[in-house]
């Protein structure tokens, strides 16, 4: 990949800076988000082919992931006219209380400009035009590229894409850069015109670059997705009978080999009853799955190296090999007892990106060791509990809930619904932000700072905290949330 010049970073960087992009209103920005979503769908059969080439991933799971671009940017450009994301607070004078108070209008406000790392797992979803830049312009910020090498052609074309679109719409000038290469995401975490990061990759890249963010003159907020094991736990209830089992089984490998297990949400650990039969169903279940080239040569050194570490420890069982390609990555399952686990647990809490899976075996005979055990766990995107219709997990929730920021029951994590309600990030090393979400509406809030304006003349004071909401957004007017019919009708 090619390596952008300092020279050239600084004028990309001045432009976003100069755009006034902040400026622009929400009705404005959400024209621009779908203008890209239709250009995206537009363009998919030319997308497609370019990163099937640089990528190894099937046409049918990078034609599903433009979709869920496509969906992505038309679904924060609906935040943006929704407003609440703005979180607009008026509170009237009042002389009487103690100490009197003044009037205040309160609301958040784009942070500034936004540098976006791209991902290499989804080179749509989560790279050029992905969640991390849809949700920074659907918030008012102009945002800078780092483009990933695992797809460089792809990331030019869609850059290439998003500048003519956002011209032709009467963006901004400059709103939108790209830039290429390890020195450039160096030069744009350190730029004093970057006002926050959004990062997805691993937890050393992530870290050394969260460490330069917050070693700047004026630190800036750093939002880095890192490292996830994803725990599951299955109980031994869920496990009783065959068809229990096999249900599990089933799902199991079909997550943690989807798409070579190149997910941050795959699951990899989980707590097993032992002596159910689990482990030779679950070998079942893989027998077909094939190898799958990862996304790049590192990578597929990188999975060899650890799974032949933990193949050379004297307390790790095989439960399935697929074997070994030369130029793939076939499934592997071990198993460790609870007690290896507690004494190493470095060690299984390891990452390993790919079709790779730690099975721990416990017995229900002393349940405080399971709790243990838990207690150890990293912080991680998803927890998962797989468990009997009726039975009782609140204790197993409570445990799992501390360390991830979504919790599933009876389901698997790999699949991320853009929503509301969504909460894509948890506990360090899974990200550097746990309180934000890099998934669904509020991954807006990542790039929004608070304003408040005391006793300000009318003039002043933007739309959205105008007397009589002009807007029409929700708003908290003296302690009262006020939702207009036309914003509670959408």
């Amino acid at each position: 990949m090619s390596e952008t010049t300092p020279d050239t970073i600084d004028a990309i960087v001045a432009a976003a800076a100069a755009s006034e992009f902040s400026l622009t209103d929400r009705a404005a920005r959400a024209l621009w988000l779908h203008a890209l979503a239709d250009a995206l769908d537009a363009d998919r059969a030319e997308l497609l082919a370019i990163a099937r080439i640089e990528t190894h991933l099937s046409e049918g799971r990078l034609d599903g992931e433009i979709t869920r671009t496509v969906n992505q940017l038309r679904f924060f450009a609906g935040v943006a006219i929704e407003g609440s994301y703005l979180e607009a607070t008026i509170d009237s004078a009042d002389g009487s209380l103690l100490p009197p108070r003044p009037s205040l209008r309160r609301m958040l406000r784009p942070i500034g400009v936004v540098a976006v790392f791209a991902a290499s797992n989804f080179p749509f979803a989560f790279s050029v035009l992905g969640n991390d830049t849809a949700s920074a312009f659907a918030a008012g910020c102009p945002v800078v590229v780092k483009a990933h090498p695992g797809h460089p052609e792809l990331s030019r074309r869609v850059a290439s894409l998003a500048e003519r679109v956002l011209d032709e719409s009467g963006a901004p000038a400059g709103c939108f850069g790209m830039v290429e290469g390890v020195d450039a995401g160096i030069a744009l975490v350190q730029h004093p015109l970057v006002s926050a990061v959004g990062f997805t990759g691993s937890t050393r890249g992530g870290r050394a670059l969260f460490d330069l963010a917050c070693a700047r003159p004026a630190p800036i907020p750093f939002y880095g997705e890192l490292g996830s094991i994803n725990p599951v736990v299955i109980t031994p209830t869920a496990a009783a009978t065959p068809d229990g089992v096999a249900s599990i089984a089933a799902g199991l490998a079909a997550s943690f080999t989807r798409d070579g297990g190149q997910y941050c949400t795959k699951p990899g650990l989980v707590f097993v009853p032992a002596e159910t039969g689990f482990e030779s169903v679950l070998s079942a279940a893989l027998s077909g799955v094939p190898s799958h080239r990862l996304l790049t040569d590192g990578m597929e050194t990188a999975f060899a190296r650890g799974s032949e570490a933990l193949l050379e420890r004297s307390d790790v069982e095989v439960v399935f090999d697929g074997g070994s390609g030369a130029d793939a990555a076939s499934p592997l399952v071990v198993a460790v007892t609870l007690e290896s686990f507690a004494a190493a647990p470095e060690v299984f809490l390891e990452e390993h990106f790919g079709p790779l899976t730690v099975l721990v075996r416990y017995t229900d005979a002393d349940p405080a060791a399971l709790g243990a055990a838990l207690a150890l766990l990293d912080g991680s995107l998803t927890a998962s509990i797989h468990h009997a219709p009726d039975e009782d997990v609140p204790a197993l929730a409570a445990a799992l809930s501390r360390i991830a920021g979504r919790v599933i029951f009876n389901g698997w994590p790999t699949g991320v619904a853009i929503a509301w309600g969504q909460q894509h990030g948890g506990p360090w090393p899974a990200t550097t932000a746990s309180v934000h979400s890099s998934v669904g509406a509020s991954a807006m809030r990542r790039f929004l700072q608070p304003i408040a304006y005391q006793d300000a003349p009318a003039s002043v004071l933007p739309a959205e905290l105008a007397d009589g909401n002009p807007l029409g957004i929700p708003r908290r007017e003296d302690g009262v949330l006020v939702v207009p019919a036309a914003a509670a009708a959408e």
